[in-house]
Formats: structure tokens, C-alpha cells, sequence
């Protein structure tokens, strides 16, 4: 398994998460923590599954709160 850094914010209506530095539109979204997390590690193995391993380009940014995770 690759870990992957997840950006997991809080929003007013819910959580919205979102890996880092990865090439194309990745989000995940839910009602709790856990549900946002769960969302974005299935969308992760699908972009990756659809559009391959060249999609994987990290980079940190700002100062964000970066956690890794297990896909």
C-alpha cells in the first residue's frame, strides 16, 4: 500500500477532502470526518485506476494540516 498526504477541511455543511499535489480533480466529501476520508480514499483509487500512475505528482503546499493515509 502507498500513503498518500489528505487535506480533510471542515466545512458548515460537512467535510471535503482532497489528496496533495496529485495531477486532475480528486475530492471526497461526507457528513463526518470519517465519511470524507472513506470518500477520497475510494476517489484516489479510481483516478489512479482510470488514468494510471503519472497521476501521482506531490507537492506540499502553504501551510496547510497534512496527514498521511493508507489506499
Amino acid at each position: 500500500m502507498r500513503q498518500y498526504k489528505i487535506i480533510v477541511e471542515k466545512h458548515p455543511d460537512g467535510y471535503v477532502a482532497y489528496p496533495l499535489g496529485m495531477k486532475g480533480v480528486v475530492v471526497g466529501e461526507g457528513n463526518t470526518y470519517e465519511e470524507a476520508l472513506s470518500d477520497v480514499k475510494s476517489a484516489i483509487r479510481f483516478h489512479i485506476d482510470t488514468f494510471g500512475p503519472e497521476v501521482l505528482n506531490f507537492e506540499r503546499r502553504g501551510d496547510q494540516e497534512i496527514r498521511n493515509t493508507e489506499v
